[in-house]
């Protein structure tokens, strides 16, 4: 059994992407290049992530809600496939699997994305035992914010006090209660989240001086914040600090880079929960495997497994 533990909390949504050569403008008609569908979603994505970029020292497990429609039973065996632990996903009843609907502009490889919740929002507005999501064995805890931010909230403080590596990808992007911030261990962010979550609209703060500022909101261990083609900033509790340069590659699709990098992270930090945690080197490992996700099409179709940047 593999003594290392990582569970992702968040959506599970089918992906419909369309492939255009422009993304049209209002009221206008485009021919796509292409369309296709897969599994996706933030959350499942990192599992995907941590799942295909661990060795066999960590297990992964997915917690997230289904609806009890195909696409719901074909994303539990889809998880099977991917070796991850899906007996926290819960097919709920009368509910439909979240949708997301991507549009990529083959010009540049950026992408838009629709986001249906459906399943994935199926909590009632005050707290019932349902919201409690967190597995006991998990040692480290990954959230995005596609289900409800109370559920997600809730469930931080809850990972928090009992002892476990949180990690927060506040995405999409909404405001937070500066009281969470002490029960995250790391936050990972790209620069417009960060600036949203300051509130600093007018972008006058540098990466740095954003992931300072968060680091004295009271975030434990560290922040990270990426900046696409220019790589990324990190400052830590401990004092070290620092930037990783991005890879220099092709980009075809950024649609899953974000979620791969989320992963790769996750999966070093889980094998290695102490103080002496090497930040830096965690950090340019996660950077490789999300410089692989870009120069391929689709979202989760597009992460490497693991056996891949070893020989890269």
């Amino acid at each position: 059994m593999a003594p290392h533990h990582v569970a992702v909390i968040g959506s599970l949504n089918v992906d419909f992407i369309v492939r255009t050569p422009r993304v049209p403008e209002a009221g206008e008609t485009l021919t796509a290049h292409s369309f296709d569908t897969g599994n996706g979603g933030k959350g499942a994505n990192q599992a995907v992530a941590c799942a295909r970029l661990a060795d066999e020292y960590v297990k992964v497990s997915m917690v997230g809600q289904v609806g009890d429609d195909s696409f719901g039973n074909d994303y539990l065996d889809a998880l099977k496939r991917e070796n991850i632990d899906g007996t926290h996903v819960r097919k709920l009843e009368g509910q439909k699997t979240g949708v997301s609907t991507i549009l990529v502009d083959d010009a540049t490889g950026e992408n838009r994305i629709l986001f249906a919740p459906n399943a994935n929002y199926a909590f009632l507005g005050e707290y019932e035992e349902s919201w409690d999501l967190v597995p006991q064995k998990a040692e480290v805890v990954v959230f995005q914010l596609e289900i409800p931010s109370r559920v997600v909230l809730h469930n931080i403080r809850k990972a928090s006090q009992s002892g476990k590596h949180v990690i927060l990808n506040p995405a999409p992007a909404e405001a937070l209660p500066d009281s969470i911030y002490q029960h995250i261990d790391t936050l990972v962010m790209n620069e417009s989240e960060s600036a949203l979550l300051t509130g600093d609209a007018s972008k006058s703060q540098t990466p740095e001086q954003l992931a300072s500022d968060f680091l004295q909101k009271g975030v434990k261990d560290a922040v990270i914040i990426t900046l696409g083609g220019d790589g990324l900033v990190f400052a830590t509790a401990s004092g070290s600090c620092g930037q990783v340069a991005a890879k220099k590659v092709k980009v075809v699709d950024t649609t899953a880079a974000g979620d791969t990098f989320l992963g790769g992270y996750a999966v070093q930090r889980a094998k290695d929960t102490g103080k002496s945690f090497d930040h830096k080197k965690a950090l340019e490992f996660a950077t490789l495997a999300a410089s692989v996700t870009v120069q391929r099409k689709g979202a989760m179709a597009a992460i490497p497994m693991l056996a891949e940047l070893e020989s890269t």
